[in-house]
């Protein structure tokens, strides 16, 4: 189908997309592009992180309580350039680099109200069944959750700032301070990020995975020491802090066992819906055991990171791809030495 274009904006009419029509089973179709409402901005996508969410929801149709039942369009870490405005946006302008934040809340809601508005249960957030995602040429958001980025941050940077954001928001919940010890388990795109934003706020970390290869960038990024899981040294109680970015519950489980008294144990991966707690353990060190949910107001942080140069987001990259070829994208992290596939619309 030829890409027509409407002569009184300058932009197609049409747009290609990747949609997950079912478990396993993805197409391209070419849809109309949307037209901004009042508050928001189209936005021309051009770089797309492949999370693990988008990989699990390819391969199994569900995520926990979220099911694929009807055709979906993946990918929630994008950036892109604003092609039109909305009625009221005043504050953005054409031409404009930004990376968009994909959960919008009831700006109403008493999550919203409170400063935690992850927490908010009417989120609407990309690729969530049943919200399209931005495997897309174009996309409309709320001008406010699409944030101006600088030319030193390039475009796959500028999606990369989401799961910087979630590495942020697991930083804060374990509340890392200066001369901590903290493990992380997990040496993807995340638990990666999550060792260099404790490593920025005066820790010193350890980063465990099962695989070698991923510890390869563990060492790159940073991390003071690591471990494979089938190299496990004697258990010992050193940690003031364990962030679990696997969701595995061995790792889970490991990461307890090695926490000091009062350690804070954050739970940041996805994986094993239930785990065996070994309540003595928790109980007899006073251990604190919390989750994260997202991010809140993480992206300014976020932008002045990666625009310094503190966090090199490009790093992570290790393969780009099309709308045509967002299956690969999607099965990338297990070739080895992978750590974060991009599509580039």
């Amino acid at each position: 189908m030829a890409t027509r274009y409407a002569p009184e904006t300058g932009l197609p009419d049409s747009m290609t997309v990747s949609v997950l029509v079912r478990q396993g089973e993805l197409r391209t179709e070419h849809r109309p592009v949307p037209a901004p409402g009042p508050g928001e901005v189209l936005v021309r996508i051009t770089s797309v992180g492949v999370c693990g969410s988008d990989t699990h929801y390819y391969q199994e149709g569900r995520i926990g309580p979220y099911v694929v039942d009807s055709p979906l369009v993946l990918g929630h870490e994008p950036a892109g350039v604003i092609a039109a405005l909305g009625e009221g946006v005043s504050d953005r302008k054409v031409g404009q680099r930004v990376s968009l934040e994909p959960g919008v809340p009831d700006p109403l809601s008493e999550q919203t109200l409170a400063g935690c508005y992850n927490l908010d249960p009417g989120v609407r957030f990309f690729a969530t069944p049943p919200i399209d995602g931005v495997f897309s040429e174009f996309a409309v958001h709320p001008a406010a959750f699409c944030h101006p980025v600088p030319d030193s941050v390039s475009d796959d940077a500028a999606a990369l700032l989401e799961p910087l954001s979630v590495a942020l928001a697991a930083r804060a919940a374990a509340r890392i301070q200066i001369g901590d010890r903290v493990l992380v388990a997990g040496a993807g795109p995340i638990g990666l990020l999550v060792s260099k934003v404790a490593q920025l706020a005066g820790a010193s970390v350890t980063l465990t995975d099962v695989r070698a290869d991923r510890l390869l960038g563990a060492k790159a990024y940073g991390a003071a020491h690591t471990f494979t899981a089938g190299e496990q040294p004697p258990v010992a109680p050193e940690f003031n802090a364990f962030i679990d970015a696997s969701g595995a519950e061995r790792a889970i489980l490991g990461g307890l066992a090695r926490l000091a008294p009062r350690g804070r144990c954050v739970l940041v991966g996805m994986g094993a819906d239930t785990i065996a707690l070994p309540v003595p353990l928790v109980q007899g060190r006073e251990l604190v055991i919390t989750g994260t949910f997202r991010y809140a107001n993480t992206w300014p942080t976020a932008i002045a990171l990666a625009a310094s140069g503190q966090i090199d987001l490009d790093a992570l990259v290790t393969s780009t791809h099309g709308l045509t070829d967002v299956e690969s994208a999607l099965t990338a992290a297990s070739t080895p030495g992978a750590l974060k596939a991009m599509v580039h619309p």
